[in-house]
């Protein structure tokens, strides 16, 4: 099946073809036709299969007649992330190019003054971050008396963040007669909770279970002994063996990923980091940079792991072992998206025993070992050194030979006065 058979404007296809996509994918093929229809959606399905699509573009085309009131947008999309808001911003303009939709990104680190002035010629199409929404509707820069169609994003991943009580306040304030659109790649009971209470009568679509990792991706488990300096070399090793094009490497903490791409950066390796820390024009012109393969590798924490929409990511890496197991689906299927093939390395030491056992047990499954040469664990640290006061054996030799002469305390070199 083709994107024309789904009900897409000509205007949208064209943008479609134009984007170079041929056909859709699963989740696009069972949700744009309902959305199209005017039904509440629940669609769960893991990252890296084409979410932002299935809900952007139906959006445009119902959009498409209407006109926007100052500070009362006619849609709202919720995202977990700055960058995940970024990303789907890209998406509007790449799938609107032949409309008149305007838009708005309302995300933390920018220009909040530059927000509130788009917001007062009135938007189409509002995205945005819970916490820097609230903070426009507490200054009434904003109201959602004229939202026409709800998006909520990575609904598991809000919860996992704790946006949960800011979605329900968001929610509230909406109309009660709107359109809502809820796409999670998992469903704990908190977010089912939530879609109980604001979807009315939705169609469910679920992809693919949420254990599954991407049948295009090939997984490794490289478990070795050793410190972090072990662990690095490891890292390294398995970097240049893979020869990348490029790749992701994730690590649980914000500290380690300045660790690490420091380390990489002092071995002569083309990377940057991504993390919570940097300020979002940083993070943005990292990412960007990365995308257009000024930056080899990311060395990144779960800010980047979800819906980061980078086709042709080769290789990923997990420094550690995520502590949360569903993290894992995330990290890996940065790689392997939309059919290309990927591979992913998971470096395990004796630390990580606990969380690797949650993950086996989680994935129902063993992940294939992958062994790196002895010498890449050897720590140069701890390589047998010679005390400073032993001599080398031709020291020795030199010594034990006997000299004719007769030395009168001054070492091997007397002066000519005292041998008068």
């Amino acid at each position: 099946m083709s994107f024309e058979y789904l009900g897409l404007s000509d205007e949208v296809l064209a943008a479609v073809n134009e984007a170079g996509y041929t056909d859709p994918t699963p989740i696009q093929k069972k949700t744009i036709p309902s959305t199209l229809q005017g039904r509440d959606i629940l669609g769960i399905a893991q990252t890296g299969t084409g979410k932002t699509a299935s809900f952007t573009l139906p959006m445009i085309d119902i959009l498409s007649h209407g006109r926007a009131r100052a500070r009362m947008p006619r849609s709202l999309i919720l995202e977990p992330t700055r960058e995940l808001a970024a990303q789907v911003e890209e998406s509007f303009e790449k799938y609107g190019k032949h409309s008149k939709l305007s838009c708005a990104l309302l995300i933390g680190g920018t220009d909040f003054v530059g927000q509130s002035k788009k917001l007062d010629k009135g938007v189409d199409v509002l995205i945005a971050t819970p916490g820097r929404l609230l903070d426009h509707m507490e200054r009434g820069n904003v109201m959602l008396t004229g939202v026409e169609l709800l998006v909520v994003d990575e609904a598991d991943r809000m919860l996992d963040m704790g946006f949960i009580p800011d979605i329900e306040r968001i929610c509230k304030m909406l109309p009660k007669k709107i359109q809502s659109l809820f796409f999670s790649a998992t469903m704990p009971p908190e977010v089912k909770k939530l879609t109980d209470s604001f979807l009315k009568d939705p169609k469910e679509f679920e992809v693919s279970a949420p254990t599954q990792t991407a049948v295009t991706i090939e997984e490794n488990l490289v478990k070795f002994k050793g410190d972090d300096k072990i662990k690095r070399n490891v890292l390294r090793h398995l970097i240049d063996e893979s020869d990348i094009k490029n790749a992701i490497i994730f690590c649980n903490r914000k500290k380690e990923v300045k660790i690490v791409n420091k380390s990489l950066n002092v071995h002569g390796y083309s990377a940057a980091e991504l993390h919570g820390d940097l300020h979002q024009d940083t993070r943005m012109e990292t990412l960007a940079k990365f995308k257009n393969g000024d930056i080899k590798i990311l060395v990144a924490s779960d800010v980047a792991a979800r819906g980061l929409d980078i086709p042709d990511v080769g290789h990923v890496f997990n420094y550690d072992i995520p502590s949360n197991p569903e993290d894992y689906i995330h990290r890996i299927g940065r790689t392997g998206r939309a059919g290309k093939e990927g591979t992913a390395y998971t470096l395990s030491t004796h630390m990580d025993k606990k969380y690797l056992t949650t993950l086996l047990k989680f994935l129902d499954k063993d992940i294939p070992l992958h062994k790196v040469p002895k010498e890449v664990l050897e720590d140069p640290r701890k390589a047998k050194k010679r005390p400073l006061n032993e001599k080398k054996s031709s020291e020795i030799d030199e010594s034990n030979q006997k000299d004719d002469k007769v030395i009168v305390g001054m070492g091997d070199h007397v002066p000519d006065f005292l041998l008068r």
